[in-house]
C-alpha cells in the first residue's frame, strides 16, 4: 500500500461513518470527528482536534492543532447581523483551545474587518456565544453562558464569569475578571475585577495577578495605578498624565496606559 494511501485511511478511521465532510474541507493528520457532524466546504482543521457529535463547522472556518469540540457546537456560521448580505467572512480559531457543549461562534462582517479570531488555549464552557468580530486573545476563560455581543475584544488571561453580558464593541482588560450574571457595557481596564449590573469595578484581581506570575513589587506598582485611576477623582486624561510621571516603567504599566488611551466607550467604575 502507498504511503499516502495509508496516511489517508488512517485518517478516515478517526471519523465517524455517519459525519457529513465537504468535498472541499481539509483535515490534517489524526483529526476526530463524532457522528452526525457536518464540516462544510471551506473549513480547514488542523491535526490533532478533537470534534464531538452533532457539531456544525461551516463558512471560511479556519482551526488550529489540538483543540477539542463538544457536542452540538456550532461554529463558523453567518453571523447574526442584519448588515450582512451573505458577503464572505472568516473565522480563525487558534491551538489548543477547549470549546464545550452548545457554545455559538460566528464569522466576521464586512464593516467589522471581515474576521472573527480566537487565539490559544482558552477555555469556552457550555453554552457560551461569541458574536461576530469579536477577538479573543490567549489563556481566556469564559464560563458557562457568557455572551459576547459583536465587536467585543477580550485579551489574555480574562476571566468571564457565567452568564455575563458584554455588550457590543466593549473591551476587556488583560488579566481582569468579571463576576457572574454580570452587565458590561463599559470597558474594563486590565488587572481589575468588575462585578454588577452594570459592572462596577470593585478591587484589582490579586488573585489572578499571583497565578500568572506577576512579581510583589510589580504588584505593588499596578495598585498604585489603581488608586491614581479610581481613587483620585481625576478624569482618564488626568489619571494617564499622573501615572506616566509617578509609576516606575515596565511591560505591565505601559499596557494598562495604552489600554486606557484608547478607551472609546468610557471604563467601568
Amino acid at each position: 500500500m502507498e504511503s499516502s494511501q495509508k496516511a489517508r485511511l488512517i485518517r478516515l478511521g478517526n471519523i465517524h461513518e455517519t459525519a457529513v465532510i465537504a468535498p472541499g474541507a481539509k483535515l490534517g493528520r489524526d483529526v476526530e470527528i463524532g457522528p452526525y457532524t457536518v464540516i462544510g466546504e471551506n473549513v480547514e482543521i488542523g491535526e490533532g482536534t478533537k470534534i464531538g457529535p452533532h457539531v456544525i463547522i461551516d463558512g471560511w472556518t479556519t482551526i488550529g492543532k489540538k483543540n477539542e469540540i463538544f457536542h452540538g457546537a456550532s461554529i463558523g456560521l453567518a453571523p447574526q447581523d442584519k448588515k450582512f448580505n451573505d458577503e464572505k467572512s472568516y473565522l480563525f480559531i487558534g491551538d489548543n483551545n477547549t470549546i464545550r457543549e452548545n457554545v455559538t461562534i460566528h464569522r466576521g462582517t464586512q464593516k467589522g474587518g471581515g474576521e472573527t479570531r480566537i487565539g490559544n488555549h482558552n477555555f469556552i464552557m457550555a453554552y457560551c456565544h461569541i458574536a461576530h468580530d469579536c477577538q479573543i486573545s490567549n489563556n481566556v476563560i469564559m464560563s458557562n453562558a457568557a455572551n459576547l455581543a459583536g465587536h467585543v475584544v477580550i485579551e489574555d488571561y480574562a476571566v468571564i464569569g457565567g452568564l455575563t453580558g458584554i455588550h457590543q464593541f466593549v473591551r476587556i482588560g488583560k488579566m481582569s475578571m468579571i463576576g457572574a450574571h454580570s452587565k458590561v457595557v463599559k470597558d474594563l481596564p486590565p488587572y481589575v475585577i468588575g462585578d454588577g449590573h452594570p459592572a462596577r469595578v470593585s478591587g484589582i484581581n490579586v488573585i489572578g495577578l499571583r497565578r500568572n506570575g506577576i512579581s510583589p513589587e510589580l504588584r505593588l506598582e499596578i495598585k498604585r495605578a489603581y488608586k491614581i485611576l479610581y481613587r483620585s477623582k481625576l478624569g482618564i486624561e488626568e489619571a494617564i498624565d499622573m501615572m506616566d510621571q509617578e509609576l516606575d516603567a515596565s511591560d505591565e504599566i505601559e499596557h494598562f496606559l495604552r489600554f486606557l488611551r484608547n478607551v472609546q466607550r468610557g471604563i467601568c467604575r
